[in-house]
Formats: C-alpha cells, sequence, structure tokens
C-alpha cells in the first residue's frame, strides 16, 4: 500500500519558512553580548601592547637622541 504524497501549497512553504526563523533574533541576542565582551577584551589587550610598544619606541627615540 502505498501512502498518498500530500501536496505542498505555497503557503505551506511560506508558514514553514517562517517558523524556521522565528526566534532567530533571541538566538542573536544570545551570542551578541559574548561576542560584545571578547571585542572588548581583544580591543583591551591591543590598546595595553600599543602603550607598550610606545613606551619603548619613545626610549628609542631618547637614545638617539643623546648620540
Amino acid at each position: 500500500m502505498q501512502k498518498k504524497k500530500k501536496e505542498i501549497t505555497l503557503d505551506d512553504l511560506a508558514g514553514m519558512v517562517k517558523y524556521g526563523f522565528d526566534g532567530v533574533d533571541k538566538r542573536f541576542d544570545k551570542i551578541e553580548e559574548p561576542l560584545d565582551r571578547i571585542e572588548h577584551l581583544i580591543l583591551s589587550e591591543h590598546k595595553q601592547r600599543i602603550q607598550v610598544l610606545e613606551r619603548e619606541v619613545h626610549k628609542i627615540k631618547e637614545l638617539f637622541a643623546m648620540s
């Protein structure tokens, strides 16, 4: 005995797509906060590294100015 295939209408398909996307914005909200924290940590680390490099360059400039 063969099962009769149900025909899918465009409205059915639209409903399935909508169901798939429902809640996506909520999931992005859950991802956004941790990404913001990661970005802040990376930028903070880079800022510290740049400050160290600027101090080192300043020391080197002072050494060459003395020569």
